[in-house]
């Protein structure tokens, strides 16, 4: 498994790689001085293709670092995130790291953009949601020369280090246990696919185990953006209306599957004879529920904690590292809405 480089890349690097001098490296960079567009354009693309980020600290800093871990995640309108910021700052809290928060809102050039400003700044480590970057975004955390964890996911090959859980399993395993309950009509509802690679891999898994059990989906419906609460409700409606027959539904995450709920709740369906419900992430807001839904604890606190542990051992101990892979197992959370399965 790769590690990132011990030594960062500097001007030197980008002007061998352009076949111009450092000065004019320095002066394309800072967006300075009488330079040709074609030179231009050639240094730049040389630093892109290198994964080279401007150091925005003082000259003068012995250690040309400063005591910030970047943090980039999707995030911070649902309950997922928080928590594993909590983790994060669990560990970080009792050390001179201070975490500083980036979003991508799941857009990939958006991270692209958060990540090259938070490596000017030069932070000891980086840690980031998921698996899945621009090449210009694993070129420049390969060429950082600092501790990165990727966390979430450990369904794939990191630039460094992981801390998360496989998908793919969590999805299967949910998927097993809705076929051995019995139910056969199986909807999926949930975010849109290319925007959420997590949830992408949990489906895989889940229509795998459909598979495997001799069934396959029934239905689906998708979203992006607004309020989880409502789409659940507006998306359970529209596939129950389009396919009556549907005897379970399985939502990507918990948000969308408490609004289903409430949905069903205010129809009056037998829940979890007539049909029943799944979500994902163990969201412990929707305890207060009628019903409680049955889901998966996706690890998020202990996910934060073991990357900022990891973080925090390399960068402040000196501890050897590179390729750490720490997978977490989640544990399904059998509430109310998942019917027992028949006596073998």
């Amino acid at each position: 498994m790769s590690k990132p480089p011990r030594r960062p890349l500097t001007l030197r690097d980008v002007s061998e790689a352009s076949g111009v001098s450092e000065m004019t490296v320095s002066r394309v960079l800072r967006n300075r001085g009488d330079v040709s567009d074609k030179t231009r354009t050639r240094v730049l693309e040389a630093a892109k293709m290198l994964g080279y980020v401007p150091n925005k600290i003082a000259g003068g800093l012995a250690s040309q670092r400063v005591n910030l871990v970047a943090v980039i995640i999707p995030s911070m309108s649902n309950m997922v995130f928080p928590e594993v910021m909590m983790g994060i700052s669990e560990i970080l809290d009792d050390t001179e790291l201070q975490p500083v928060v980036g979003l991508s809102h799941y857009k990939p050039e958006r991270e692209e953009a958060v990540l090259y400003e938070m490596l000017s700044w030069r932070p000891s480590g980086v840690i980031l949601a998921g698996l899945e970057h621009t090449d210009a975004a694993r070129a420049m955390l390969a060429s950082a020369g600092i501790p990165i964890v990727e966390i979430m996911d450990t369904d794939g090959e990191p630039v460094d280090a992981m801390v998360g859980i496989s998908h793919r399993r969590a999805g299967r395993e949910m998927g097993e246990a809705i076929v051995k309950a019995g139910y056969k009509r199986i909807a999926f509802l949930g975010t849109k696919m290319p925007l959420d690679h997590r949830a992408r891999k949990r489906f895989e898994g889940f229509t795998q185990a459909l598979a495997k059990g001799g069934l396959e989906i029934a239905d689906s419906e998708f979203y992006a953006g607004g309020s989880a609460l409502m789409k659940g409700r507006e998306m359970t409606e529209a596939v129950l209306e389009r396919t009556p027959d549907i005897d379970f539904i399985y939502y990507s995450n918990d948000m969308i599957g408490a609004g289903g709920l409430l949905y069903c709740l205010e129809k009056q369906l037998d829940i979890p004879g007539e049909i029943g419900l799944a979500g994902f992430n163990g969201v412990s807001l929707l305890e207060g529920l009628p019903k409680h839904l049955t889901t998966m604890d996706a690890c998020r606190s202990e996910i934060g904690r073991k990357a900022a542990e990891i973080i925090a051992a390399r960068t402040l101990k000196g501890a050897e590292g590179g390729g750490e892979v720490v997978t977490l197992v989640p544990e399904i959370i059998y509430g109310g809405t998942l019917r027992n399965p028949p006596e073998e």
